[in-house]
């Protein structure tokens, strides 16, 4: 199966690894809806891409607010009628205990990481074409964490429980999968002339021996998107070079996760 002439939608499709995606769809033939909240850096995305020759629109808007998510469904399908793939991709990050992240800042995170995919795939439900599929963006911050993270990984363990719920209820449907990226070097996404800074400690952390990029998830996205690959349903794909998997031993304290040095 090929991706000419399908549409995939994409949130958080500004910057980092959203904007990878936007990219890596439009170079396979897609036409390309895009979401997020920062208006220069999507108008930006949108030149590149237009430029380039694809076919694709940016929506700026705030990702709490059903009605901005709303604008965007309409704004979609009265260019495009239908749709293929959505990418649910945004997500933004409060802190937690220690900042202190309030009771409003969760629930916001909250909105943006969870909420919004739930009400985009209900809104977008009755456009979908024959073999659409719905790829979420969890992390590997929903099995393993760092302090004053607990509203990010809140949210992303939301997306992975999310995931197989949706995948039950649109059974034979839609199929839904989700990616859960680890350490993804997202610099070359923000900045032209981008320069890696990794240490040979940091590619220590990951048995594939180096730190991720976004077309690591870019291509994941693709392989879950392609019905070729349909029996594929309900599952979160971690995409972090095996750093999950990794303990080493350290004479000081035992076996210890995510080695420093």
């Amino acid at each position: 199966m090929g991706f000419q002439n399908k549409t995939a939608v994409i949130t958080g499709g500004a910057l980092g690894i959203g904007r990878c995606l936007t990219r890596a769809f439009a170079d396979a033939g897609c036409r390309i809806a895009f979401f997020d909240c920062g208006q220069r850096a999507g108008e930006e995305n949108l030149n590149f891409l237009q430029r380039t020759g694809k076919d694709a629109l940016f929506f700026c808007g705030n990702g709490e607010a059903p009605e901005a998510l709303e604008a965007f469904v309409q704004k979609t399908i009265n260019t495009y009628g239908n749709i293929d793939y959505l990418i649910n991709n945004m997500c933004i990050n409060r802190g937690g205990l220690l900042t202190p992240c309030g009771y409003e800042d969760f629930l916001a995170v909250l909105k943006v990481g969870v909420a919004a995919p739930y009400y985009l795939t209900q809104r977008f439900l009755p456009y979908f074409n024959s073999g659409g599929c719905v790829v979420n963006l969890s992390s590997t911050r929903a099995v393993q964490s760092q302090e004053n993270t607990e509203s990010y990984t809140a949210a992303k363990g939301g997306v992975a429980a999310l995931t197989h719920a949706m995948a039950v209820s649109l059974a034979g449907r839609v199929r839904v999968n989700a990616i859960a990226p680890g350490w993804i070097d997202t610099g070359a996404y923000y900045r032209e002339g981008y320069v890696p800074g990794d240490s040979p400690a940091d590619r220590r952390q990951h048995p594939s021996g180096r730190i991720g990029v976004p077309e690591d998830i870019a291509r994941t996205a693709l392989f879950l998107c392609d019905e070729e690959n349909s029996f594929i349903n309900g599952e979160t794909i971690t995409v972090d070079g095996g750093m999950t998997k990794l303990m080493v031993y350290h004479n000081d304290c035992g076996w210890k996760y995510r080695p420093e040095e």
